[in-house]
């Protein structure tokens, strides 16, 4: 049986390299896209080979098209991609709207929404039937923002994480019959550094005993839930997202 070539975005820190890593323990080769931080892809595909299995780094900022281009173009010189994991995403600031500066606003969008419907549309082209692949999933990792709000916070950011949702929706009634399943992953408050890349290093212990499962989740339980939906046992799932954030 061949094994499983899967794609993600920002796969290289947080829940992306902890959903590497996770993959990789599943038996699929890995290609890797990571904006900046070549250390941290290192790290990562370090630990994705020595689960015995091939990792392939690409640099690529997924609000650049050509730069998605390029990383496809990377993936399928490595072989079919059976699944990709939409799960580039920043948060630059915390503050209310008002306050929030229209360049950070602008970066968010383009990243988070633009970049994620592009990926979207290069995963479908890659994996779709109609374009000569086998099918595939497509999973894309949302946020608890996107049905909370996050007011004072990040609303933008949890706009954009709402427009993913709806992405997931659509696009995954629209190529059912292309052999492409597409589902999302929701988490909540997610002990990442990407609160302290927001300016709030110490948001994560202050708001997670408002969780109702009294705590923050790892990235590993992230993982787990992104490698039950790519796998044979939920094969009957789609266009639909689900929520990993301890109840909140």
């Amino acid at each position: 049986m061949a094994r499983q070539l899967t794609l993600i975005t920002g796969g290289t820190r947080g829940i992306g390299a902890a959903t590497a890593v996770k993959l990789a323990e599943d038996g699929h080769d890995l290609v890797l896209a990571y904006r900046a931080d070549r250390a941290a892809a290192e790290r990562t595909a370090r630990a994705v080979r020595d689960r015995g299995s091939t990792c392939t780094l690409v640099q690529c900022e997924v609000s650049e098209p050509p730069q998605i281009d390029a990383l496809f173009s990377a993936a399928a010189a490595v072989g079919r991609l059976t699944a990709v994991i939409n799960n580039a995403g920043i948060t630059r600031n915390l503050a209310s709207l008002a306050e929030t500066p229209v360049g950070v606003i602008k970066d968010s969008i383009d990243v988070n929404l633009t970049g994620a419907i592009l990926v979207a549309r290069a995963a479908v082209r890659a994996m779709g039937r109609s374009y000569g692949g086998d099918g595939g999933v497509l999973v894309n990792i949302s946020s608890g923002a996107a049905t909370i709000g996050s007011p004072g916070e990040y609303v933008y950011y949890a706009a954009a994480k709402a427009g993913l949702d709806t992405l997931t929706l659509g696009l995954g009634k629209e190529v059912a019959g292309e052999g492409i399943r597409v589902v999302g992953v929701a988490p909540g408050l997610i002990r990442t550094d990407i609160h302290a890349c927001a300016g709030d290093a110490g948001r994560l212990d202050r708001i997670a005993p408002g969780v109702p499962l009294g705590r923050a989740g790892e990235p590993d339980e992230v993982a787990e839930a992104v490698s039950w939906l790519v796998s044979p046992a939920a094969s009957y799932v789609t266009a639909t997202t689900l929520r990993v954030s301890g109840g909140r």
